[in-house]
């Protein structure tokens, strides 16, 4: 990532107030910071000439108001960056989990969850440094730098050259310090990701391991990567240490260059003292915002890799196609009555192999419909197609919409994985929304959980249940919403694959009053229970074209 990467302020919007306030306070510091080096010069000069200490207090009481100023501006940069970043960070967050939200299942299924958590935790919050410390030093540079060297250059020629001369060499220094310290960086990064993934990977599979008496093997292996990680990040602190030491080393020596040309000159008589201290005391300031930079781009080295990982995962949501169009289809529409879920012509390709060719058939409202199919047919791709997490071809309208939006505000849905959170069983079953006790117990009911306690807490990932009740729970998830959005579809995905042949019949009877009550449920099942149950059951082959009219009908068992 570049010090100020573009896509930040595309981003993140509210970075471009901070840097337009940063900018304003950064042209106050240096008002201030010019005024205050004027007023000691006349202090120290008038004193020297021996004016008496009476005629010195209006300047030494100007001085004091400078001061405050340059504390109470120096306050303000601090709480705009540190207010500003929060804002910034928390809309670049924002757009990365909804940039993972339009990949989809699909595309987190390819990346280790570790990966994935670490750029939208850790990594968002390394951004923090970026915003508090090294925004307002850039913003200092391009702003204080130039006015302060064309201060001194009006006020000494000679001492402006040198500062133009020497400044150069700074950003010399720091480039090459930063392309050292980038690789490090990311060499870190790589070794924290390897990190969580291995600890997350161990983690979740302590069970097992235990089981088979290998829990301790695994202690070499994180020992290993955590060193691993140690030295990566000795080695950042030791550049970042190294490169402080010569940003510090250049411009002491630029500054002692000046210092030694304006002592030669004022002995020799061709330069008057006030315009000598005036530039003593502002050469410093000149080089201060460069070496802050250097200095606090280390301290904001992790979070603009992070940034960067973030931006690679927007910029890929937004090559995702919206497949917006028009929110009905006239045809189509008619087709299905005006509403329930038509596919048509639907065709879906992985990596060049097709997965789903030519598949065609419609869910009517209030029709409990089944999709059979082999594994590896395409079930699970058609329902992500639905929901957009699956590029397809043909035509996918949900209640007559065919853009992906309002497709999935139109759909209920529950996957393979139930998906639970730290929680109660009826903040799970609401998921986000207004708990309503009476509509969770009859979501639960109808998912055959009604025996769960809605109060009962959940660990992480939905600890304290049984597979069946987690998958359950999540079936009432998506009954909840059903009810609540009031939306025309449910789709739900071998939700009795952990079930009882008992629980399994009790779940069918409440997905049978769902679709009584006017949805078009759709049921993604190998269950001969499940089948036994619907009204109609899809087949599906592996890339052989399907269409409504080969739909097998069954009778419903009541």
């Amino acid at each position: 990532m570049r010090p100020l990467d573009p896509r930040l302020l595309r981003y993140a919007s509210a970075t471009r107030g901070t840097l337009a306030a940063g900018a304003v306070l950064a042209v106050l510091q240096t008002a201030s910071t010019i005024a205050f080096a004027w007023l000691v010069t006349d202090l120290i000069v008038r004193a020297i000439a021996g004016e008496a200490p009476a005629s010195l207090g209006g300047t030494l009481a100007l001085l004091t108001v400078v001061v405050g100023c340059r504390a109470a501006l120096l306050w303000a940069t601090d709480v705009v960056s540190a207010r500003g970043g929060a804002r910034a960070v928390g809309q670049l967050r924002e757009r990365l989990v909804s940039a993972i939200g339009r990949l989809g299942p699909a595309w987190v299924s390819r990346r280790s969850s570790a990966d994935v958590t670490l750029v939208a935790g850790r990594g968002m919050e390394a951004l923090d440094g970026y915003f508090a410390k090294y925004l307002p030093q850039l913003i200092a540079t391009a702003v204080a730098t130039p006015l302060l060297v064309l201060t001194i250059a009006w006020r000494d020629l000679t001492s402006g050259i040198i500062l133009i001369v020497t400044l150069p060499l700074i950003p010399v220094f720091m480039i090459l310090v930063g392309w050292a310290t980038q690789a490090a960086q990311q060499r870190q990064w790589r070794a924290l990701s390897t990190l969580s993934t291995a600890f997350l990977d161990v983690v979740a599979g302590l069970a097992t391991l235990k089981l088979f008496g290998r829990q301790h093997r695994q202690e070499a292996r994180i020992r290993e990567v955590s060193e691993q990680y140690r030295v990566h990040t000795m080695r950042v602190l030791r550049m970042s240490f190294l490169s402080g030491f010569v940003l510090e080393l250049a411009a002491s020596l630029s500054v002692a260059v000046i210092a030694v040309t304006i002592g030669l000159r004022l002995l020799g008589g061709s330069l008057d003292l006030s315009a000598g201290l005036f530039v003593l005391l502002l050469a410093p300031e000149a080089f201060l915002p460069l070496r802050n930079v250097g200095a606090s781009y280390h301290a904001a080295a992790e979070g603009i890799e992070a940034a960067s990982n973030a931006f690679e995962v927007i910029e890929a949501a937004e090559q995702v196609p919206s497949n917006v169009g028009p929110s009905s289809d006239a045809s189509a529409v008619a087709a299905s009555g005006g509403d329930g879920l038509v596919f048509d012509d639907v065709r879906i390709a992985y990596d060049g192999r097709t997965v789903v060719e030519g598949f065609s058939a419609t869910v009517r409202p209030g029709e409990l419909a089944v999709l059979r199919a082999p594994s590896g047919a395409g079930k699970s791709s058609l329902v992500g197609a639905v929901l957009g997490f699956v590029e397809s071809q043909g035509r996918v309208l949900v209640s007559g919409r065919s853009a992906v939006a309002e497709r999935r505000e139109a759909v209920a849905w529950s996957g393979q994985r139930p998906g639970l959170i730290a929680g109660t069983i009826a903040e799970n079953v609401a998921l986000g929304d207004v708990v309503d006790p009476a509509r969770v117990a009859s979501a639960l009911r109808d998912a055959a959980a009604g025996e769960l306690d809605p109060q009962l807490p959940l660990g992480v990932g939905g600890a304290g249940l049984s597979g069946g009740q987690a998958q359950r729970v999540a079936v009432a998830r998506a009954l909840y919403r059903l009810r609540s959005r009031e939306c025309p579809v449910l789709i739900l995905d071998e939700p009795t694959s952990a079930l009882d042949a008992a629980t399994e019949g009790r779940l069918m009877e409440g997905l049978r009053r769902a679709a009584a009550e006017g949805a078009a449920v759709l049921v993604v099942s190998h269950r001969d229970a499940v089948t036994a149950a619907a009204d109609t059951v899809l087949t599906l082959e592996p890339g052989v074209p399907v269409s409504s009219s080969v739909v097998a009908e069954v009778s419903v068992v009541q």
